[in-house]
């Protein structure tokens, strides 16, 4: 296990009702005048904006509102969020719905204070050295922004979607989570959330630091949960245990407690978001697609770890004979997964095509330290482009 300094300050309040807390939580981290970011309809429909709402104004909270987030959230809206911040006084950010709105939340906190362009953070010409407190009310279970260190955000301005730099300055102050909101999602929309945190768990796992057995196993418990929960959930919307698990498990996967002591992954998310950049595909989508490709493509080269992977996380009888036949029979039962899971298997299913995997890799060398990429093993330019094409079949 390598040496880790690990610090998650996030306040975590669970359960049905917790949402009457938000109003009290903000005040107690220093807030008076909120902007509320949010997407569009669903928060309303699902009586999450009306509980928040009531529970600021027992608070005595005033809120400005700052609606209209997408997934794959927008740079325009942070650019409004900011301005709407300091014209109107505001002294907190909560965001009630999902990863999107966390994440416009987390550029709108740290772009307020900085003078200039908040893209230059993105970038690395400015440094992330102030932020505003933050607050998140949960609606969907999928990017663990709510207690993570980190936020995506596509600059319209040359369609970059790019990560901002870790910082535990942009954690949340709080996070409210009541699986009870996650129970209208549209079945999509739950099968997309539970792909991106089991994804956000295998970036963690699949790695080569040796004595890593406490939060291998760790990572295992949570792509179990997944692998057990998500089915539930889609077979009975209303199943609160499932939902329960994979609200946890969302935040678990993300605040990087399975992830501390190892050397990290993460070459299928860089793949991904070329794939959301180009084709505005739902983010969970394009990695169910990416991630069993990139499987298969850098399996031989670490046989012993897919073989684990398949054991461990979907019950496949190892073969000692042949471990590299469990290692592809993990990958095969993980397209089933999320096949049974209604998500796509091949690049057309979200609007790519083969020949435009020139442009995409033109794309992402346009950002900086572009390529290598990936920590198990390091992704060139041929590399990627040869997951692209595994992509394809």
């Amino acid at each position: 296990m390598n040496a880790f300094t690990f610090y998650s300050p996030t306040l975590f309040a669970f359960g049905e009702g917790a949402e009457t807390q938000t109003g009290e939580l903000i005040r107690r981290f220093g807030g008076h005048h909120a902007l509320l970011v949010y997407g569009g309809g669903s928060v309303k429909k699902n009586g999450a904006y009306d509980a928040v709402t009531n529970a600021l104004r027992d608070a005595d909270i005033t809120w400005a509102e700052l609606a209209g987030v997408q997934p794959n959230p927008r740079s325009g809206l942070v650019y409004q969020g900011i301005d709407l911040c300091q014209r109107a006084g505001v002294d907190f950010l909560l965001a009630i719905g999902g990863g999107s709105a966390i994440d416009t939340a987390k550029a709108i906190a740290f772009g307020v204070p900085y003078e200039g362009d908040f893209w230059d953070i993105f970038t690395g010409k400015a440094k992330l050295e102030r932020c505003m407190p933050i607050g998140a009310v949960l609606t969907i279970a999928a990017a663990g922004s709510e207690g993570s260190n980190s936020c995506v955000i596509t600059q319209e301005n040359g369609n970059m979607k790019w990560g901002s730099p870790k910082s535990d300055l942009i954690r949340p102050r709080f996070a409210v989570l009541n699986p009870r909101y996650t129970c209208t999602l549209p079945a999509f929309q739950t099968a997309c959330g539970a792909v991106d945190m089991f994804s956000h768990i295998c970036e963690r796992y699949f790695s080569n630091t040796p004595d890593v057995a406490l939060t291998d196993r760790l990572c295992e418990a949570l792509l179990k949960t997944v692998v057990d929960a998500a089915p539930r959930a889609l077979a009975n919307p209303n199943d609160i245990a499932a939902r329960s698990d994979l609200m946890w498990t969302s935040t678990l996967a993300h605040n990087n407690s399975v992830g501390v002591g190892r050397d990290q992954d993460w070459a299928s998310h860089q793949i991904e978001h070329e794939l959301s950049a180009f084709y505005d595909c739902a983010h969970g989508a394009g990695l169910a697609v990416v991630i069993p490709a990139w499987m298969e493509y850098v399996m031989p080269r670490n046989v012993s770890r897919f073989a684990r992977f398949a054991v461990n996380v979907f019950g496949v009888e190892m073969d000692y004979a042949c471990p590299e036949r469990t290692a592809k029979e993990g990958i095969r039962r993980l397209r089933t997964f999320f096949h049974e899971l209604g998500m796509p298997s091949t690049l057309a299913e979200v609007g790519g095509r083969e020949e435009d995997i020139p442009a995409i890799l033109a794309h992402r060398s346009r950002k900086p330290n572009a390529f290598p990429f990936g920590g198990l093993v390091k992704i060139g330019p041929d590399d990627m482009a040869a997951i692209l094409r595994l992509c394809v079949k």
